[in-house]
């Protein structure tokens, strides 16, 4: 019997939880497997992960300094400490983490580096072992043909775009069943061997929802709650919160809001419309605090997922029996938005003004009374394309294939 070879793993995902979690995840997938992975992370930001840590025999996190940037707010971490506006002073003490990580490299001797917005890694790397870059390593030259807007740094999007060009090969988590296209369009634009690690999904919860919570939506009928949360990182101006929740409101269905304070408010409640506690008092809760998303989700009351389209939020709505309305905020989350609502046809998207790309309140109702009236044709073809890629997604052997498949294609990488 041939042994296998295990190989040691680097990752340094970008600052923000949305993307550190599953970088973790991935991490916990190929440890289980015997691999070794290095995982990079902000010193205070570990304590929140370490219980996420499943194999810490295996993955070992090793602590960065977030650089001090001007106007960067101190003990700042990650994204899910400052405003999105302030998002190119991170990206910039990220780029100062490059003295940290170079003579960290050059001691691990890591067999792969998985990275994101850390466009610099191809060339670091090379200094020290010039196999694992490209024959043209990357030039002062391209930093002005790449810079932007953003405070002259280099934007997410090029940042992306030069990983890509420098990186050997290519990861992501997809299944070709769903973005094969996509992922063989890649593969033929870069040249580059495109890895995927199948959808990583994640593990249900044995821990109970909030008796608060269950209380609340056991007052409701069966799928007749709607949940609208933005994830940790998003933060709307004050105007446009105030839109979502009158939209909720005019729906005349019950819902349960989980949002960070809008810019300018110390409060979620400072925020809100005037008189809009009095007028859905008992149906309707606006909510600043940490919830159990997954447990509310499962909840046979809850309905319908509002959701501005993060990465985690899109596995964990596919797992439920949620309708899922997209109200996408930044970045990816438009693409992946139109990906779910025009390729997969699982989801309705919030309809925008062109003149500003703003959502109405009217707009927010009419795409959640879209997939939650009876009789809704629309409604009724997004539950069906849900529940089929839902049964397609926890088909048994899936998720174990890929992971196997992708531990094939980095070992040949290595011969």
């Amino acid at each position: 019997m041939a042994t296998t070879t295990t190989f040691h793993v680097v990752m340094y995902p970008w600052f923000a939880m949305g993307h550190i979690t599953p970088y973790l995840e991935l991490a916990n997938k190929l440890a289980e497997r015997g691999h070794t992975v290095s995982f990079f992370i902000p010193k205070n930001t570990q304590n929140k992960l370490n219980h996420l840590n499943l194999h810490p025999c295996l993955i070992t996190f090793i602590p960065l300094t977030v650089p001090q940037v001007d106007g960067l707010p101190l003990g700042t971490e990650t994204m899910s400490d400052l405003p999105v506006t302030k998002s190119p002073l991170l990206l910039q003490a990220l780029d100062l983490t490059q003295e940290q990580v170079e003579p960290l490299l050059q001691n691990l001797k890591p067999d792969f580096i998985f990275f994101d917005f850390c466009y610099w890694i191809p060339t670091r790397v090379s200094r020290f072992n010039p196999q694992l870059s490209n024959d043209k390593p990357f030039e002062a030259k391209d930093r002005s043909f790449f810079s932007t807007e953003l405070e002259g740094r280099i934007s997410f999007v090029n940042r992306l775009t030069i990983s890509v060009r420098e990186s050997e090969a290519l990861c992501f988590r997809a299944c070709s069943e769903l973005e094969g296209s996509y992922c063989e369009y890649l593969k033929n634009l870069y040249n580059k061997q495109v890895l995927l690690t199948g959808p990583i999904l994640p593990k249900p919860s044995n821990n109970p929802l909030e008796e608060r919570w269950t209380k609340w939506l056991g007052g409701f009928e069966k799928g007749s709650v709607v949940y609208c949360a933005f994830g940790s990182e998003c933060v709307l101006e004050k105007n446009q919160f105030q839109e979502l929740v009158l939209g909720l409101e005019q729906t005349g269905l019950p819902f349960l809001v989980r949002l960070k304070p809008p810019f300018g408010a110390e409060t979620l409640e400072e925020a809100l419309p005037e008189g809009f506690q009095e007028r859905v008092k008992g149906r309707g809760v606006v909510h600043e605090g940490w919830v159990q998303q997954q447990q509310i989700l499962n909840h046979s009351s809850v309905g319908c997922f509002v959701s501005h389209g993060g990465s985690a939020s899109i596995w964990e709505s596919l797992m439920s029996t949620c309708q899922i309305v997209f109200v996408p905020h930044s970045g990816a989350q438009f693409a992946d938005t139109k990906f779910m609502t025009e390729e997969l046809k699982v989801a309705v998207n919030v309809e925008r003004r062109e003149e500003d790309g703003w959502f109405t309140r009217d707009s927010v109702c009419k795409a959640v009374k879209l997939v939650m009236d009876e009789g809704s044709e629309v409604g009724e073809q997004v539950t069906e394309n849900h529940h089929k890629w839902k049964e397609f997604l926890l088909s048994e052997g899936l998720e174990s294939s890929y992971i196997s498949n992708l531990i094939i294609q980095l070992q040949n990488m290595l011969k």
